[in-house]
This record gives structure tokens, C-alpha cells and sequence, in this order.
């Protein structure tokens, strides 16, 4: 992606979009999503060339009772620096640990912590520019939603907090084609920092991906765990692109949705394309789909549109370019009188847009999630491309 998001160059016949570079102004905190722990020296991990018994046990007491305070964070510091014979493997555990609470042997994730992890999500951004229109960030996108939007309120059961897409059935499911690229694109990112769960990592990679992208800052906190592959959800409960508003509203409305989030979350088609061996369809939806911006709602507005004559699925296409396509269920979004006065006011303020979408991100990507923090806990993290 560069530091600057590429565009697609607009045919001479047409006008160029208005620049969408409104970014929302937020006041910038300092909060961690967990209080550091801090232990007695004496529970301190330490080798004694001779002790005595009454002294192992001692130490063993001592010893279990620090794992039991530290939780998963200080197991895992301790399961990777426990062993003197591994010097090299002690040093590594530290570095990766390195400004992410490490203190007197406890490892607790602070911001800083998760402020390094979205850094090298959006370095490996701007490294990998072979994919697609130039950038993994439209398919990291799409991941993020796509293992929250499982969610289904009445039942409990779904969303990100699993990450359950690493298993079959729920990875082979249709809706989900296309999406180990971004699961096998971060999982250097977990190598990096084996202490993040999956389910934290992918929605994290969503928030940088938009954020660097020219989006609006997403408030994020960690929390989720993983799960086993007991605990995939049914096939069928993200959306069809080939049905209408009546689906639009059962899908979303069984997350929680109504009519504005349904709408302000469908904005995020201005970012990337169809490709015909994952979803059958094919395109991208606007002229810069590595650009998050309001032309989602003004090309649907804007552009005439017409059926591709194609051998695929039924798709829309522009008619002054033929470059561009539409969903049936981005159409809804202009059929339906309650959807529409939605994608009119988006379509003629982005700094409306970005505001509703910043909040409609955030809670999905929450949804189901037990979360032992507060809301008041959530931390915005800078993006790496207002650094350079």
C-alpha cells in the first residue's frame, strides 16, 4: 500500500471523486486494557546450586502460587523463560515481550504492546503490495467481518471471539472463499507475538487495515479467546450478495443491526472487489478500492446501472464505464425508501459516514464477546501512515 493508499484512475469521461480525506477527531488517551501486575521479589523464578528440601518446596509454593496470580499472560512468560538450559530462546521470549508489561516476570499486554502488533500488520501492508489492487488491506477487511458477523444474538453464539474460522466446516463455508490469504498473511504477526490470540489478532488487523487506509480511528480492546473447531458456527449466516433487503435485515438483524448500521457497515464496499473463483462474482465496487471513503454511496447514487451480460451471477454494472459493479444487495440499499434516505445522507457527508461507521466497526467486531474490561478500556491505536 505504500504510506499512500493506491487509486484507480478514473476514465476521462468521468469526474474525479470528491478527496475523502476527513479523518475524525478524537482525543488520543493513554488507557490499558489490563492493570500491570506487579509481584513480590520473592515470587521471582530463581536457581539455587544446592537448596535444601524445606527450601524447594518452599520455592515450588511460591512458584505455583506466582502462576496462578499471573494467569495466562505469566504462564506463558514463564513456559518460555523457565528454562536456564535455553538462553537464546529466554532472550526471544523478552524481546517479544518488550513493552508489553514485562515486569519482574509477569507479562501483562498493555497498549504499547498492542500498539507494536498493529505496527507490523501495517509494515507487512506496505511490504506486500503483489496482492490485488495493491494492498492485503480490502481482504483483511473482509476477514475481520466476516469471523464477527457469525454472531446471533437470540443463541449467543458466534462472533470474533473463537476465531473458530481456523477449523473446518466454518473455513470451507462459501462466504468465507478467499479468506485463508488473510489468515496466512498475519500469521507471521502471531509468530512475532505468539501471546495474542487469533480472535484479538484478526479484528485488531481489521482496525489497522482500515485505519491505514485512510479510515476513521477504531476504538479496539483485547479479550477474546480461542476455541476449538466445536464451536464453528452453521453455514448461512453471513450475507448473500445475490438476494435483497429482506435478507439484509434478517442477517443483520439477528447481530443486532437496524436499517442506519446496516447501511453505514455495507460502506466498507468501497474497499476492494469480487473475484469470480471465490464469490462468482466479479469487480471491484468503486475506483479506488484501497481507499476507504463515501464513493460507495454516491456511485450508487450517481451511476446509472444496468445487469452485466455476462455467464456469471447476476451483477450490476456502470454504464459510462463498465468497469464498476454492484451486488443485489447494494441495489436494496437504493430500492428501499428506509435504507436510501441512508445512503443519501453518507453519499453527501463522508464525516458522517465515518463517524456512524466508527461506531458500527467497533461493536461489531465485539459482539458475543465476555469481556473482562470495560468499555472505557478501549484504546484507539495510531496508524504507522500518519508517522511517515
Amino acid at each position: 500500500m505504500a504510506a499512500v493508499a493506491r487509486s484507480f484512475i478514473r476514465p476521462a469521461s468521468q469526474a474525479a471523486p470528491r478527496a475523502s480525506t476527513v479523518r475524525i477527531a478524537t482525543s488520543s488517551t493513554s488507557r490499558q486494557a489490563f492493570a500491570r501486575q506487579n509481584f513480590p521479589t520473592s515470587f521471582r523464578r530463581s536457581y539455587a546450586s544446592g537448596p535444601s528440601r524445606n527450601e524447594g518446596y518452599t520455592s515450588a509454593r511460591l512458584l505455583l502460587g506466582a502462576l496462578a496470580l499471573a494467569g495466562g499472560g505469566g504462564a506463558y512468560y514463564f513456559s518460555q523463560s523457565g528454562d536456564s538450559s535455553k538462553p537464546r530462546e529466554r532472550e526471544q521470549a523478552k524481546e517479544t515481550a518488550s513493552g508489553a508489561g514485562a515486569s519482574s516476570g509477569a507479562f501483562t499486554p498493555n497498549k504499547d504492546a498492542y500498539q507494536k502488533v498493529y505496527n507490523a500488520i501495517a509494515e507487512r501492508l506496505e511490504e506486500k503490495e503483489d496482492y490485488d489492487d495493491g494492498s492485503y488491506g480490502p481482504v483483511i477487511v473482509r476477514l475481520a467481518w466476516h469471523c464477527s458477523g457469525t454472531y446471533d444474538k437470540d443463541t449467543q453464539t458466534g462472533g470474533s471471539n473463537g476465531a473458530t474460522m481456523r477449523f473446518a466446516p466454518e473455513g470451507d463455508h462459501g462466504a468465507n472463499a478467499g479468506l485463508k490469504a488473510a489468515r496466512d498473511f498475519l500469521e507471521p504477526v502471531k509468530q512475532k507475538f505468539p501471546w495474542i490470540t487469533y480472535s484479538d489478532l484478526w479484528t485488531l488487523a481489521g482496525v489497522c487495515a482500515i485505519q491505514e487506509m485512510q479510515g476513521p480511528i477504531i476504538p479496539w480492546r483485547p479479550g477474546r479467546s480461542d476455541r476449538d473447531a466445536s464451536m464453528c458456527t452453521p453455514d448461512g449466516r453471513l450475507p448473500d450478495g445475490a438476494k435483497e433487503q429482506s435478507h439484509l435485515r434478517a442477517i443483520f438483524g439477528r447481530m443486532g443491526f437496524d436499517d442506519r448500521e446496516i447501511v453505514a457497515l455495507s460502506g466498507a464496499h468501497a474497499l476492494g472487489r469480487c473475484h469470480t473463483d471465490r464469490s462468482g462474482f466479479d469487480g471491484p465496487w468503486s475506483f479506488s478500492p484501497t481507499v476507504m471513503s463515501n464513493d460507495y454511496f454516491r456511485l450508487l447514487l450517481e451511476q446509472k446501472w444496468n445487469f452485466r451480460k455476462w455467464d456469471g451471477p447476476r451483477q450490476y454494472q456502470d454504464l459510462a464505464s463498465k468497469s464498476l459493479m454492484m451486488l443485489p444487495t447494494d441495489m436494496a440499499l437504493i430500492k428501499d425508501k428506509e435504507f436510501k434516505k441512508h445512503v443519501e445522507r453518507y453519499a453527501a457527508d463522508d464525516k458522517a459516514f465515518f463517524a456512524d461507521f466508527r461506531e458500527v466497526v467497533m461493536k461489531l467486531l465485539e459482539l458475543g464477546v465476555p469481556f473482562q474490561s470495560r468499555p472505557k478500556d478501549r484504546m484507539e491505536l495510531k496508524p504507522l501512515s500518519n508517522e511517515q
